[in-house]
């Protein structure tokens, strides 16, 4: 029986030996306190792995052979209401069947209790078959996910703190239908002129005298927005309000009433055409005073958005890794079998390079996403324990103070250089794919063309590429300026180790973060020679508050953000350098993966430090004279 678990050899070193599942489990398990939990960790990883194994099988014999039937069969919309194609509905009696929409929830709800990790190991697998599958299977046990961590957020649950039991939860109504497989959620954001700018939303929340609330607005673009249930960004403060001014709601689509009709409280407007994911619905939604319950207060929108969004950015790099594993696979296959000038085309020095950087990209995508992972789940249930656990031992509250902020920080760190990384590079190699099968890769009975269409979206949802790398730039340089010594410390110890480390490789990963500190300090040099120039504009005695604070990243940052997408590049090779060092360390057998890694990085490295360092000046100019003259004309 084929198995998209047991024949990827990668995947499976971080499930038996590569993840640090200890502190997941306790986690997981509410300290070992929640009843019906393993003993202990190794029998909760037992358990995953049966999961893993049973996921594995069920995707490659019955998931993938149906790739190209949901690729060709759109969802339409009748009557008001979305048509899936048959074959979509086929797969997800098959999810439903092995109840694998309730592998992360609680027992109390029916669920297996397995941690966030296991759920993003097994949407790589998905998403291997087909990332519309996995895009939709995300919207069904990720919400419901959602509507616990909401209402842990917002004080609206109930836990025993000696047990770790959820004895009441606000939402369990909603969580038992997801929990089904015959309901889902989904996460409605985006407005026709409102993208990337959140502050610029429209759709409004409004409560009448009784204290009902009630959403207004028309929302465009939003995955299975043919669901139930669905999580809503609506200003309630006052259209200049801002991003303080949003607030998050949770709003029933529709009713099924005892007769078996159904009523309609949200309006599906259409259902989008689009150039891959065929399978996934993408849908333009309208609210007409839709009854609605707020999430925890007013103004708190954005915060409550964010948690959704970094998971979801999280699972768009594991997707991201399903797809690029894919790509990379039917490439190896069919340069294994295609003979060119007397041998296979995969022995051609050319292709075979293009063969081994696409396999070392998506073991390196592979590492970050499960550090990114493992990270930002640690830092969400730490945080769940530190709340509602009682009376925690001495030893367990000092850990949970010692750990918390560092599982926090490097989430923050790793989650947009996974975003990036692993969309930019799923495009990439779903384009080498098809230039290895030449013409065969242009015709549809492939599978590569579609594996393209299917990428391409990756870079833009969750957060644009660009979005990711402002992130990362604005974090990078600001903490450089919060803490200018604690940079310069760092920068001095990393030329230490690249010059007296007396492992090879631990050199050649100091030296690469040094040329990234590098590349950081001419970038905060800059800005900061920038924001000289404009003192003498100001009065002597605000010097000193202008250079603490009042930063514009408009004007202020305008190399950095030129260079943003240069830095993120660079930040992502030294991270996933440093996680493949750290394994090297426990597992010789990784060695040769970091040294390929390195092999591909450090030139990289050097040729993205020489545009950041010496392009650009040009473009800067003719930009701030093009504001100026527009200052002048207004």
């Amino acid at each position: 029986m084929a198995s998209f678990y047991e024949d990827n050899e990668d995947l499976r070193f971080y499930v038996e030996r590569g993840i640090d599942w200890a502190p997941l489990v306790e986690a997981t398990e509410f300290g070992f306190r929640a009843p019906g939990g393993p003993k202990d960790a190794p029998e909760a990883v037992r358990s995953y792995k049966d999961v893993l194994e049973l996921v594995g099988e069920l995707v490659a014999d019955q998931i993938a052979p149906l790739a190209a039937k949901v690729d060709r069969e759109d969802n339409r919309l009748e009557k008001g209401e979305v048509v899936e194609g048959e074959a979509m509905r086929r797969i997800f009696a098959s999810l439903r069947e092995v109840e694998l929409h309730k592998l992360c929830l609680p027992r109390e709800f029916g669920g297996l209790n397995s941690p966030l990790m296991v759920y993003l190991l097994a949407s790589e697998i998905l998403a291997r078959a087909d990332v519309s599958v996995m895009t939709h299977f995300g919207f069904h046990g990720a919400m419901a996910m959602a509507m616990v961590l909401y209402s842990m957020r917002e004080g609206s649950i109930r836990i025993d703190p000696a047990t770790g039991k959820i004895e009441s939860c606000r939402f369990e109504a909603q969580i038992a239908d997801i929990a089904t497989g015959g309901a889902w959620g989904c996460m409605d954001i985006t407005e026709p002129d409102a993208g990337s700018d959140m502050a610029a939303l429209r759709t409004v929340g409004e409560q009448d005298a009784s204290g009902n609330w009630f959403v207004t607005g028309q929302k465009i673009f939003i995955t299975s927005g043919h669901g139930k249930y669905h999580f809503v960004i609506a200003r309630t403060e006052g259209k200049d309000s801002g991003l303080s001014g949003l607030s998050m709601f949770l709003v029933p689509a529709y009713e099924d009433l005892p007769d078996g009709s159904r009523r309609r409280l949200v309006t599906l407007e259409r259902v989008e055409e689009k150039l891959g994911h065929h399978g996934s619905v993408t849908a333009a939604l309208s609210f007409d005073r839709a009854p609605a319950q707020l999430i925890g207060k007013r103004g708190e929108g954005f915060e409550y958005m964010l948690v959704l969004m970094n998971n979801a950015r999280v699972a768009v790099g594991f997707e991201s890794l399903g797809l690029a594993e894919a790509a990379m696979r039917m490439a190896e296959g069919y340069a294994k079998e295609r003979r060119s000038m007397g041998k296979p085309i995969g022995r051609h020095e050319l292709i075979a390079d293009w063969l081994d950087e696409m396999r070392t990209d998506v073991q390196g995508i592979r590492a970050l996403a499960v550090a990114s992972a493992q990270h930002e789940e640690l830092a969400q249930k730490l945080a769940i324990l530190q709340k509602h656990a009682a009376s925690p031992t001495a030893a367990e509250r000092e850990r949970i103070e010692r750990d918390l902020p560092r599982h926090r920080a490097l989430a923050r760190r790793y989650t947009p250089l996974l975003k990036y990384l692993a969309a930019e590079k799923a495009v990439e190699i779903a384009r080498r794919n098809i230039q290895i099968h030449g013409g065969m890769g242009y015709m549809r009975e492939t599978g590569a063309e579609k594996l393209l269409r299917d990428a391409l979206v990756l870079p833009i949802y969750e957060g644009t590429s660009q979005i990711q790398s402002l992130m990362a730039m604005k974090d990078t340089l600001g903490a450089i300026l919060k803490r200018p010594q604690a940079f310069l410390t760092k920068l001095g110890q990393a030329r230490w180790r690249s010059q007296t480390a007396r492992d090879p490789l631990e050199r050649r990963v100091a030296r690469l973060q040094v040329s990234s500190l590098g590349v950081q300090q001419f970038l905060v040099t800059r800005t900061a020679a920038d924001k000289l120039k404009t003192l003498p504009e100001l009065p002597l005695s605000s010097w000193p508050r202008a250079l603490s604070s009042g930063w514009d990243p408009k004007r202020d940052f305008a190399v950095a953000m030129l260079h943003a997408e240069r830095l993120i590049r660079i930040l992502a090779d030294e991270a996933v350098a440093e996680i493949l060092l750290a394994q090297a360390k426990a597992h010789p057998e990784r060695r040769e993966l970091c040294e390929r890694w390195l092999e591909r990085a450090e030139p990289r490295g050097r040729a993205l430090a020489d545009e950041i360092t010496t392009h650009g000046n040009r473009l800067l100019r003719a930009l701030a004279g093009e504001e100026k003259a527009a200052a002048k004309a207004s």
